[in-house]
């Protein structure tokens, strides 16, 4: 049977192939990693359609039907959305309906001989739209979003794509006589144009995983860096930045403030409300303080009840005023819940590292202050330099 076959129709059976396995592998996709199911779900669409096309091309490439047009056109579209979707932009684009419509014009119109350059022109023209619009996103989303150092590499597939449609949209127009020439079975620029559109769609589909798994690095390395319940930093994470912190301060001599706030009474919030206030208490105190910092500061939940706030460029003044700030703050800012109302307060140590200083022993001098401020009656700021010896050694929560 293959012996019969052109080579036209073998190349374009062998991208349809290729598009339906990465439909079945996308589909997979959607199945198995929830976070991506939507844009994943699209890729299929996109990658089904494909193959479609293409099988109809094999069997009618000199005159394709309005089916087949729709299906490649509605493909790329469907590729588009998946992707608007996944990177967050809006997904709805009002120029599709026109570009259907007008897709729709040129191949009914093009069963005439004299329309089909201009179905040509259109149908090419179309695709090299949606194609450099891809690519526009995908620039758009790496350099603004995900930050990546070369953005223009996510783009150069689709950027492709668009360059090869909107090439044969341009001869359309230049030679109409030359490229209806060339739509035939046995045409040799059919042929290059398929093997063109494997590489395309390989490089796309590794471009599409490229961007899944940067997701999920991004999401895991979020997971390890933040608090699952409050969505802060965790303890992990402050100790990177206290290091980092440290280290600049050294090359430049540098001030900066570690305060540690403790949320005062928190076993009494547990046993009388039960541990799922203790838990809302907990999201409130976080929504509170980081609402509060600025910018440049950085928030943690250090562990339990326990907060620790970074204040780069800052001396103890600063940070004493600004921790005096928090603690009013929360004190007038209770937690509510339909009926419940809960008060809370925090108790804070303050400490302004010390040259040569290690993390360790800063975050030590600073809890000592906030050990104090507990000793002290709660509800109050201590600094570091004027921790006195403590009361007692027993639990102050």
């Amino acid at each position: 049977m293959f012996a019969t076959w052109s080579a036209t129709e073998i190349a374009f059976l062998l991208v349809a192939i290729i598009q339906m396995v990465f439909a079945v592998i996308w589909a997979l996709g959607a199945w198995l990693v929830p976070a991506t199911r939507k844009a994943a779900l699209y890729w299929s669409v996109w990658a089904a359609l494909s193959a479609v096309i293409w099988v109809v091309l094999a069997a009618h490439v000199d005159s394709p039907p309005l089916i087949g047009v729709l299906a490649g056109v509605l493909g790329v579209m469907a590729l588009q959305r998946g992707i608007r979707i996944f990177v967050g932009f809006e997904s709805a684009l009002p120029g599709h309906a026109l570009m259907l419509a007008a897709v729709v014009i040129a191949n009914w119109l093009g069963s005439s001989a004299e329309y089909r350059s201009m179905q040509a022109v259109i149908n090419f023209g179309v695709l090299a739209w949606l194609y450099f619009h891809v690519a526009f996103d995908l620039y758009n989303y790496a350099s603004k979003v995900a930050r990546f150092r070369w953005p223009w590499l996510l783009a150069i597939p689709t950027t492709f794509g668009g360059l090869g449609y909107g090439a044969r949209a341009l001869r359309a127009i230049a030679q109409p006589q030359s490229v209806l020439t060339e739509m035939t079975t046995h045409s040799a620029l059919n042929v290059n144009a398929a093997l063109a559109f494997v590489v395309l769609v390989l490089v796309l589909h590794a471009t599409l995983v490229v961007l899944v798994v940067a997701r999920l690095v991004a999401e895991l390395r979020k997971l390890s860096h933040h608090d699952g319940l409050t969505s802060l930093l965790n303890r992990r994470a402050m100790e990177e930045l206290l290091e980092a912190q440290i280290g600049r301060s050294q090359r430049v001599n540098a001030k900066f403030v570690v305060m540690m706030l403790d949320l005062d009474h928190f076993k009494r919030i547990n046993d009388q409300h039960g541990h799922a206030v203790g838990d809302l208490a907990l999201k409130h105190v976080s929504a509170v303080l980081g609402s509060a910092i600025q910018s440049t500061d950085h928030l943690a939940r250090f562990g339990g009840e326990e907060f620790v706030v970074l204040m780069p460029n800052a001396d103890i003044e600063q940070a004493h005023l600004v921790a005096d700030r928090l603690r009013e703050l929360l004190a007038i800012t209770p937690l509510t819940r339909d009926s419940l109302r809960v008060p809370l307060s925090v108790s804070i140590g303050v400490a302004q590292w010390l040259h040569n200083e290690d993390s360790s022993h800063l975050l030590s001098r600073a809890d000592a202050a906030l050990f104090q401020a507990k000793v002290m009656g709660r509800n109050r700021v201590i600094r570091a330099v004027d921790v006195i010896a403590p009361l007692g050694a027993n639990a102050l929560t």
